[in-house]
Parts: C-alpha cells; sequence; structure tokens
C-alpha cells in the first residue's frame, strides 16, 4: 500500500460503490461515497433483496403444498398475507442498507445522500459539495426498461421496483418477459397463489441459459398450472379500472389484474457529466470498461450494471473491488467472467458456473458431459423432490472441471463445490473423491465425477 493518503471518490451506493468503498477505507485512503437513492442501491433496496425476500416466502407456500405427499396434512389452510408479506420485505431491504451503512461508518466512509455528476478532471459535484479525488468509480447501475406503448401507472402496469407498494397479491399476473427476472417473479407468484401468464418472446423460457435447465424450468411451470405463452411478442399494454389487457404483435390478447414488465435493463449513465469527462460509451450507453475496470478516461474507474459486465451484485463487487487494488496499487489479477457462479431463483433454482453446454454443442470448448438426474438422489427422495439434474463438464484430456449445471432446491448452495472445483482446477477424480454428507443433496456432485471417471465419451 502507497504512503501517501489518497482520495477516492464513488458515485454510487450499490454493490459496486460499497464494496469498493469498504476496500479503499481499509487500504487506508479518503472514501466519499455519493448517492441519492440509499446506501444499498437497487439491489438492496427494491431489486436482489426485496426479490429474494419474497421468493424465499414463495419457496415456503411450495414446501407446503409438497407436505401432503411427505405423510402432512395441512387441510390447504395456508394463505399468504400480503400486505404483511411487502412489509416485511420492505423492512428488511431498510434494514439491510442501515447495516450497510454503520459498516461504512465504522471504515469512516463519509457518505453524501445527494445526487451526483463528474464535472472535471477528478471531480464531482454532489448537490452543493464540490468534491476533489485521486480517482473516481462510477456505479450508478441500471433501471428497469419500459416499452413504448407499455408505460407502468405503479398500480396494475407494473415494474418489479414497483410491486412492493401493492397492498394484495395480484389475481390475474401477466408477466411480460421471460428472461431471468421474468421466471423468478412468475415462479414466485404463482406459487403464492396468483394465477400466472407468461409472455415470452422466445420459443422458450430462460432463452439465454442452458437448454436442459430451462426446458425443465418450463415443464414444471406448466405442469403447476401457469400458461406459457411462446413466441409472443407484446405490442402494448393498457387498463381499464381494474383490468389490464395485453396485446400481442399477432393481435391476440391476455387479460389479468396486474402485468409485470420485465424486458431488460437500461444503464443509469445519461446526465451525470462522462462525456465531458472522456468517459466512452457502447451503442446502448453502457460504460466500457477494461478487465481491471478503467474506462476511457484516466483516473475514473466504473463497476456494476452501468457497465453492463454480467449484471449480477457478486460481478458488481467484484468489479469494485478490483478497481479499488488497482488504483491503490495492490497486487490484482483481471475480472475472470469463465468462473463466475450465478443463480436463477426459480424453483427449482439453476446454477452455473463455468462452461457452459451451448459453447460445448457449438464445438467452441471440448469437454466430456453428464447430466445425473437429481430424481436417483436419496436425500431428494425423502424430500419429495424429484425435478432437477446435476451437470458436469470436464477437460477430454485432464479430466479437469470446466463447469457445471445444477438444477435443485437450493442450487445457489449447490453450486459453490462445482464452482470451487472451476477455480482450483480440481479434476473430476479429485472431486470424486472428495467426501460428501449421506444423504444429501450435495453427493450428486461428486456422484457425477464418480461416472466421468468410469465412463469415456459424453454421457447423457
Amino acid at each position: 500500500m502507497s504512503l501517501l493518503r489518497r482520495t477516492i471518490a464513488i458515485l454510487g451506493g450499490g454493490p459496486g460503490g460499497y464494496e469498493a468503498a469498504l476496500v479503499a477505507a481499509q487500504l487506508g485512503a479518503d472514501v466519499t461515497v455519493v448517492d441519492s437513492d440509499g446506501v444499498g442501491g437497487a439491489c438492496v433496496l427494491t431489486d436482489c433483496v426485496p426479490s429474494k425476500t419474497l421468493i424465499e416466502t414463495s419457496n415456503a407456500m411450495t414446501m407446503l403444498n409438497r407436505a401432503p405427499r411427505l405423510g402432512i396434512a395441512t387441510g390447504g389452510l395456508a394463505t399468504v398475507n400480503a400486505a404483511r408479506l411487502y412489509e416485511r420485505i420492505t423492512d428488511l431491504a431498510r434494514a439491510q442498507s442501515q447495516d450497510i451503512t454503520a459498516r461504512l461508518a465504522a471504515e469512516q466512509v463519509k457518505v453524501i445522500a445527494a445526487p451526483g455528476r463528474l464535472t472535471g478532471p477528478g471531480t464531482i459535484q454532489a448537490g452543493d459539495e464540490r468534491i476533489q479525488a485521486d480517482a473516481i468509480l462510477v456505479a450508478t447501475g441500471a433501471r428497469p426498461r419500459v416499452l413504448p406503448g407499455a408505460e407502468p401507472d405503479g398500480e396494475r402496469i407494473l415494474t418489479w421496483r414497483q410491486l412492493y407498494d401493492l397492498t394484495e397479491l395480484p389475481r390475474d399476473l401477466i408477466v411480460v418477459g421471460s428472461g431471468v427476472t421474468g421466471a423468478e417473479f412468475a415462479s414466485a407468484y404463482l406459487a403464492l397463489g396468483s394465477r400466472v401468464t407468461l409472455v415470452s418472446s422466445r420459443d422458450r423460457v430462460l432463452p439465454q441459459e442452458d437448454e436442459d435447465a430451462a426446458g425443465l424450468i418450463e415443464d414444471v411451470f406448466r405442469r403447476r398450472g401457469m400458461t406459457v405463452l411462446g413466441r409472443s411478442r407484446a405490442q402494448s399494454v393498457s387498463r381499464d379500472a381494474g383490468t389490464v389487457t395485453v396485446t400481442l404483435e399477432d393481435g391476440r390478447t391476455v387479460s389479468g389484474s396486474h402485468c409485470l414488465l420485465t424486458v431488460g435493463m437500461i444503464p443509469r449513465t445519461d446526465g451525470i457529466g462522462l462525456d465531458e469527462a472522456g468517459v466512452k460509451l457502447d451503442a446502448h450507453g453502457f460504460v466500457e470498461v477494461d478487465r481491471v475496470s478503467r474506462t476511457s478516461a484516466a483516473g475514473v474507474y466504473a463497476a456494476g450494471d452501468c457497465t453492463g459486465v454480467l449484471m449480477l451484485a457478486s460481478v458488481a463487487a467484484m468489479q469494485g473491488r478490483i478497481a479499488m487494488w488497482h488504483t491503490l496499487g495492490e497486487a490484482v489479477g483481471p475480472l475472470r467472467l469463465g468462473h463466475v457462479a450465478a443463480t436463477i431463483f426459480t424453483d427449482p433454482e439453476i446454477a452455473t458456473v463455468g462452461v457452459s453446454q451451448r459453447a460445448v454443442t457449438a464445438g467452441q470448448i471440448s469437454a466430456r458431459v453428464l447430466k445425473l438426474p437429481l430424481a436417483t438422489n436419496p436425500r431428494a427422495k425423502m424430500a419429495g423432490v424429484s425435478d432437477g439434474f446435476v451437470k458436469l463438464f470436464t477437460s477430454p484430456g485432464t479430466g479437469v472441471v470446466l463447469g457445471g449445471v445444477v438444477v435443485a432446491p437450493r442450487a445457489s448452495e449447490l453450486i459453490m463445490a462445482v464452482s470451487v472445483a472451476v477455480e482450483q482446477h480440481l479434476t473430476s477424480e479429485q472431486l470424486a473423491r472428495t467426501f460428501a454428507v449421506y444423504p444429501s443433496m450435495s453427493g450428486s456432485v461428486t456422484e457425477a465425477a464418480r461416472k466421468l471417471m468410469e465412463f469415456g465419451g459424453d454421457i447423457p
């Protein structure tokens, strides 16, 4: 660490911003965070934390629905108190924001609650205060994309950031968009008791994800009563009192009580002085960065959703940390997107790390592939779970684990074993010889590794 005390200014208090602030403060820098939306950013206050809290409640409802198969008579009396649910969600998000604020204060990070913009080399204007810094980090995030002709009203036509202002569960929810966000909310509200219609412009849900995983999730959705409209692009959304109507491009209409728009994100990069500072944006308005988070402007870094680099809180946080390590002279390695573990919080969850089936199928990567159904796992049988699988990809020559897919309850936890194997270049033999608890869902990971040792070639 340099003996000179440096000053860091961070625009945005989400994961990319506050994690960077903590690293910089611990390395001895004077750090100021400028944020007008609340510490924790959209991730904590309106996006990740609230949505996953909602999903935890929906998972509890799924378990109650599975209870009769386990010999438990529930009498079908479980209902959702929507007002209490939404209150708990907002309370938890607020508490998480306060925890982060307290951590920043403990590290002597200054937080200015005001809009900020770059006004010159190493300068940010925050309200009435002018901040001069040796390095600046832009971590302003992104906001929900809105379709022309489908403008949210905050009551029945909604973005996901407006859901928690409701006082009741949607009776008939139309979800427009079948990517990660759309699939997660469709899954959650179906479990909570809403009738759900999922409108997908593609031929299947989760079109960018592992095809086996996406196909399984769509089968689960349909089996549980969701209406999935594939190859159906929404053209407009209108409201008449308590009814919302989605008009599709082919002229069909779908009616419900509420419509949730999940059609992507746009970066929050306009109006904050980036052009004047010489920060280059791509054609979609995202900040262009290299693998150590540098922008095209000297001394200006960027992290998180405003860069468009894998819109995950974990990636935003790592981008922010890398930026601080780099600017403060610490040893640092570039961001390795091939090692990022990600989860889609449907029921069951989909977790992935490393190489993909698409890359293997396209011949971009040579790999042995094994897919092991979760239905053979004894712990899954005990829990009444039959939907899911573990898929591993290994190098044909060395047996090194290149990646994996887990579809299961708590796949977000189970993927950790595969993630460690990818990060540490472990072989399928080393993974196979690792003890797994019996019985456990994680036992399927080591069993898949043993089967890769046993057989040659691809195994369906």
